[in-house]
């Protein structure tokens, strides 16, 4: 099988072999979607070009998601996935928070969605609002199992344009202090910060 040149001249990447399982076949296509919307964008990165390298066709990613942007959502950890990162005490939640991110961001090796709509917001603003606040009313419901709060929403507001600047500085840009800490030095750093915003 071979790959398939993206429209804008880059390299072609090479398809996955195909297969007939449902469960293999909706985790390929999440899996090269992460890679796809972190790799190329959310504005560049196409239906079709996932598709190949998921192994599968476009019909089947477009009967599985609907759309490039329920696709997006998907690919992002959802509220249940998280909800195992951060349920607990509420006193150590900053600390939960933190070592989640960083170590998503971190295993993603520049994969994670989370890049591919920061990336959004200049060339799809339209697009890009519509899944930030897709994902903030997610991170509410998710939030609010743990520090039930009038305020809750602002204080979701407040992390996620904290975790956005940290993103924009360590995994988009790559430069600065933010992005010369180790995981360790990073996750020391964010947790006071988050610490005031969700707790105090």
């Amino acid at each position: 099988m071979t790959g398939s040149l993206p429209e804008d001249g880059q390299k072609p990447v090479p398809a996955k072999r195909r297969t007939r399982q449902p469960e293999v076949r909706r985790a390929a296509i999440l899996e090269a979607a992460r890679e796809a919307f972190a790799n190329r964008g959310f504005a560049k990165a196409t239906i079709r070009e996932i598709a190949h390298r998921a192994g599968v066709t476009h019909g089947l990613v477009i009967r599985h998601f609907g759309s490039k942007e329920q696709l997006f959502l998907a690919a992002v950890p959802s509220s249940r996935n998280l909800m195992a990162e951060v349920a607990g005490d509420p006193q150590s939640l900053p600390t939960r928070v933190a070592r989640s991110y960083v170590r998503r961001m971190s295993d993603s090796e520049g994969s994670d969605p989370f890049i591919a709509v920061i990336r959004a917001v200049a060339s799809e603003e339209a697009a890009a609002k519509r899944l930030f606040a897709a994902m903030h009313d997610e991170s509410v419901k998710m939030y609010a199992h743990v520090i039930p709060s009038p305020d809750l929403p602002e204080r979701v507001s407040c992390v996620g344009a904290y975790l956005i600047g940290v993103t924009f500085s360590r995994y988009v840009h790559r430069y600065g202090p933010l992005a010369e800490m180790t995981d360790e030095e990073l996750i020391r750093h964010l947790v006071p910060h988050l610490r005031a915003i969700l707790l105090d």
